[in-house]
Order: C-alpha cells, then sequence, then structure tokens
C-alpha cells in the first residue's frame, strides 16, 4: 500500500515539475512579445527584404507587377471600347477613365507612403488609449505589464505549483490562453504584411468598375486587422482600471474573462464589420474541414 501510495506522489510530482517548467518557458520567453506583435505601426515596412519585395520604385518588386497590370486595364478598356460600337453598348467615357487611370495610377505607386500613414494613425490611436491608463492608473498598458500583475495578484507560485488544484487550473488556463494569443496575434501579424502587399493591386481595381469589389474586399479585411489593435488596447484599459487588491476566485475568473477577450476580439471585430478571421482553432477546424 505504501509503494502504491510513493508511486501515485511520484507521477504526481513528475507531471506538476513538467507543467512548472512549462509554465515557466512560456512566462519568461513569449510574453515578451505579445506587445511587439500586437501593437504595430509603419515599423512593419522598414524591412530591407519587405521594401525590396514591394519595390522601392516602379521598376522592381511587387510595384512593377502592379503597373504591368495597368497596362492590361488601358488594353482591356479599349478593346471594350472599340467593341462597344459594334455592339451599341454603353461603356464608360475616355475623358472618365483617363481621369480615373491617372489618380489610381498615381495611387497605386504611393500605396507605399499611404499604408505608412495609415498604420501609424492606427498605432497613434492605440497608443493614445494606453498613454490615457497610464495616466489614470501610473501602470504601463501593456501584456508584459498584464503578465506580472496576473502573476502577482492571483498568488500562484510556479516553482510550487499542483496542477490537480484549483490554482493550478487557473495557471495553466491562463499559460494556455495567453500561449493562443501569442499565435493568434502572430497570425495578424503576417496578415497584415499580406495585405499591404496588395495594396497596389487592390488600388488599381478602382480603375476599371467591374473590379472595385476587390478594393472593397482588401479595405475591409485591412482595416478589420488593424482595428483589432485599438479593440485590445481599450480591453486592456478596463482590465488595469479594476481592482484586484484582494486575492480571491472573484479576482482570477476576471482575469481569465479578460483573457478570453482577448482572445475573442478578432471575432468580435470580424462580426461587426466583417474581415479575416486569424483564430488559431478556428482556422484549424476550417483546414481539416469540420463544420459547425
Amino acid at each position: 500500500m505504501e509503494n502504491s501510495i510513493d508511486v501515485t506522489q511520484t507521477i504526481i510530482n513528475t507531471i506538476n515539475s513538467i507543467f512548472e517548467t512549462l509554465f515557466s518557458s512560456i512566462d519568461n520567453n513569449l510574453y515578451s512579445i505579445l506587445d511587439d506583435i500586437t501593437f504595430v505601426n509603419s515599423n512593419i515596412l522598414y524591412d530591407k527584404n519587405f521594401e525590396n519585395l514591394f519595390g522601392t520604385s516602379a521598376s522592381n518588386g511587387i510595384l512593377l507587377i502592379a503597373n504591368s497590370f495597368l497596362l492590361g486595364f488601358i488594353l482591356y478598356y479599349s478593346i471594350r471600347y472599340l467593341m462597344a460600337h459594334f455592339t451599341y453598348t454603353q461603356t464608360e467615357a475616355p475623358f472618365s477613365f483617363i481621369f480615373k487611370l491617372i489618380l489610381f495610377g498615381i495611387g497605386m505607386n504611393s500605396s507605399f507612403f499611404i499604408l505608412k500613414i495609415i498604420l501609424d494613425l492606427n498605432g497613434n490611436i492605440s497608443s493614445a488609449i494606453c498613454d490615457l491608463g497610464h495616466n489614470l492608473f501610473q501602470k504601463n498598458i501593456c501584456f508584459s505589464e498584464l503578465i506580472n500583475t496576473i502573476n502577482t495578484n492571483i498568488a500562484i507560485d510556479t516553482n510550487s505549483l499542483n496542477i490537480f488544484s484549483l490554482d493550478g487550473l487557473i495557471k495553466g488556463t491562463l499559460s494556455m490562453s495567453l500561449l493562443n494569443l501569442v499565435f493568434s496575434y502572430s497570425l495578424r501579424y503576417i496578415m497584415i504584411k499580406v495585405f499591404v502587399l496588395l495594396s497596389p493591386f487592390a488600388i488599381l481595381t478602382l480603375t476599371v468598375e467591374k473590379t472595385s469589389w476587390f478594393f472593397k474586399v482588401w479595405f475591409r479585411n485591412l482595416f478589420s486587422l488593424l482595428f483589432i489593435q485599438i479593440i485590445v488596447a481599450i480591453v486592456l484599459l478596463i482590465l488595469f482600471s479594476m481592482d484586484f487588491s484582494s486575492n480571491n476566485l472573484f479576482s482570477k475568473f476576471i482575469y481569465i474573462g479578460g483573457i478570453y477577450a482577448l482572445i475573442k476580439t478578432n471575432s468580435l471585430v470580424r462580426d461587426f464589420i466583417g474581415g479575416v478571421s486569424t483564430e488559431i482553432s478556428q482556422n484549424v477546424k476550417n483546414l481539416v474541414g469540420f463544420n459547425s
């Protein structure tokens, strides 16, 4: 009987040791990058390889391909305008087409500068929200400060963690949820860069009415991805505005609720204005073909 108890305790200690190492590794290595991948601005554009890929002029990179499409639109309109004389169908006036071609051609070749302004504007709004919280609560409104606050206020010692206790379950839930956030916001970071690369083509599609739908879809998706960080800043502001001085279950579960709200931010924005999903679980479900 004694041997059985010793074996059971050894297994429990081994499991707790494994989770202690896992949670400690997550705390020490992952959370420091959450702020960098969530609160983006025009700095994400100034990567040498990315700039070369986008194109430093109309003769290289993505801009070269986009300008080739510009010639394709001219050819498309010329053929359509010529055929309209034989089929007696209405077509856009040449002056109107040329005006839009020049306007959106300039916009296409200036898309890097336009995206820089949009990214900085969005970044400044989220920074203003965080600065407001700093002035009100004398705390940095960011993920790293939130993790420190959680680890301090819920009083869970990872060096003596018992994964089979309520505190251990709460700590595990918080760590896995925050790990989910890292994956989700990393995907969002990449998707923002993808839509930035598509910006010359999106602006160019405004030249012809039948292709303008692409710009609307592109803009809605990019706007939803950028708007997420404003909602995240507001959620963090609310979390820091609450008093969690007492170490009780209410504080612990409110923290879990706050982290879950940060995870569901993308769903909230997508339901409100549409856009692409950055939820890891949802994308995995779609990948393997499960339907809800």
